[in-house]
Parts: structure tokens; C-alpha cells; sequence
């Protein structure tokens, strides 16, 4: 079987999709200039004037990634989905961006590059590549971290006309390219007008995630219209005594 073109993915990038509102309106004509044949780092350094968007091979073998982001005010990308979103969210989200870099910069620079990145920068890795951002009303919130699943999609349905959920990781929105129930998001409470309280080092550090399957979110997909859809116990599963848990791929 001969193997799909590097463009391919980039033509069949569902825009409709609701979790991609944020970015379609920048995304969508990127995607379509990679579709062409351009490169993604092309494209995305089209549209930015900070940071700059350069080809993978710019990054010194000897030098950590977040390092060299910081020194030359360049993003490192590769010809695929992954960092094409990671661009996205660049574009999209600089500010927020700029603060996870900036955390693993103050950590590398206390602690220099380890064999494991240590509490801080896997958390801040967590959020970039698996991270959302929710906010709501009150009750929204506490169902979610309580894992009342029921009770957050079913009975109070109606209030998530009043939520603002926001997809940042770029491996999670590359994930929802093959949409599966199992996809589950690490969520920090707060919009993107609470950077600072989201990102606090001490904070963050301590992995305070929600896990939330985001194909249960109402209006994101069609199956969960029916009740039975959250009796899947291997996906909406009953909480545990901690919320620092795995999120990546099951509630």
C-alpha cells in the first residue's frame, strides 16, 4: 500500500468541528497553503511576526527545544499535524504560549536539563499538549470536580450555554483529527483572562487537572445526545481521591 502524501492530512482538517472554533479562522487557510505543498513552518511564519516559525533542523542538537524558543524568539516545526497545531495555538494564544515556555525556562535554568523534567515542567508539558481551559457557573464547576458526569452533562445541560471551554494542547487537538470517546482533556479552571492564577508555578505544580472526555460536551458530538452514551463506565469513570490522574485518553 503506498503511503498518503504529507499534504493529505491537512486538506481533510474538519474546520466544523466545534472544539477548532477558536482556530478556524487562522487555521483553516494555513492548512489549505500546506495542502498546496507549502511547508508547515512556511505557512505558519506567514501569518506571525513573533514568534517566527522555522524548519526543525534549526534547533542545535545540544540545545533544549524551550531554550532555544526563548533565545531566538523561533518555534522549531516539523512537516506534520502535531506541530502544525502546536503553531496554531501559537497564533491563536501567544500570551499562554509564552508562559508555559517561560516555565520550563526558569525551571532548566534552576535545575538544568535532568533525566526526568521534574513537577513543574511536566505539568506545564501536560497543559501544552493535553491542556483546557474551562470556566463557568459554579455548579458546572463542581460537577466536573466531583466526576458527576450525570449530574455535569445530563442534568445541567442547559448551563453550558453559559461555559467557555477552550482546547490549548495541540496533541489533543491532533488526537480529535480520529475522534474517539475515550479522548479525555486535562482541564485547568479559568479562561484565558486567568493566566496568572492557571499558571502559577506552585499551582501547576501540583497537577490540579479535572479530567474531562470532551466528546461528552454538549453540541460536540452528535452520540451524546442520547443519555446511555455516559453510562460508559470505561470512559466516565467515578472519581478517584485524587484529580492529579491521567487524563489523556479516559476520564
Amino acid at each position: 500500500m503506498s503511503e498518503a502524501p504529507r499534504d493529505a492530512p491537512f486538506a481533510t482538517i474538519d474546520w466544523s468541528r466545534p472544539w477548532l472554533a477558536p482556530y478556524r479562522e487562522v487555521g483553516a487557510p494555513l492548512a489549505a497553503a500546506v495542502a498546496a505543498g507549502g511547508s508547515v513552518a512556511a505557512a505558519l511564519d506567514a501569518a506571525s511576526a513573533a514568534p517566527r516559525f522555522v524548519p526543525a533542523d534549526a534547533l542545535p542538537p545540544d540545545e533544549p527545544y524551550e531554550t532555544f524558543v526563548a533565545r531566538t524568539g523561533s518555534v522549531p516545526t516539523r512537516d506534520n499535524l502535531h506541530d502544525f497545531f502546536n503553531g496554531l495555538v501559537w497564533l491563536v494564544e501567544p500570551a499562554l504560549k509564552s508562559r508555559l515556555n517561560a516555565l520550563h525556562v526558569a525551571a532548566l535554568t534552576a535545575g538544568g536539563v535532568q533525566a526526568r523534567r521534574g513537577p513543574l515542567r511536566d505539568a506545564a508539558t501536560l497543559v501544552d499538549e493535553n491542556g483546557a481551559l474551562f470556566d463557568g457557573p459554579p455548579e458546572l464547576l463542581d460537577a466536573l470536580i466531583a466526576r458527576d458526569w450525570l449530574r455535569l452533562f445530563v442534568e445541567l445541560r442547559p448551563l453550558w450555554r453559559e461555559a467557555r471551554l477552550r482546547l490549548i494542547g495541540h496533541a489533543l487537538l491532533e488526537k480529535l483529527e480520529a475522534p474517539r470517546k475515550l479522548i479525555c482533556a486535562h482541564v485547568l479552571i479559568g479562561g484565558v483572562d486567568m493566566l496568572d492564577r492557571a499558571l502559577d508555578p506552585a499551582r501547576l505544580a501540583a497537577k490540579p487537572f479535572a479530567p474531562l472526555p470532551v466528546l461528552g460536551v454538549p453540541d460536540w458530538w452528535a452520540a451524546n445526545e442520547a443519555v446511555d452514551f455516559y453510562a460508559d463506565a470505561a470512559v466516565f469513570r467515578p472519581p478517584r481521591t485524587s484529580l492529579a490522574g491521567s487524563a489523556g485518553e479516559s476520564g
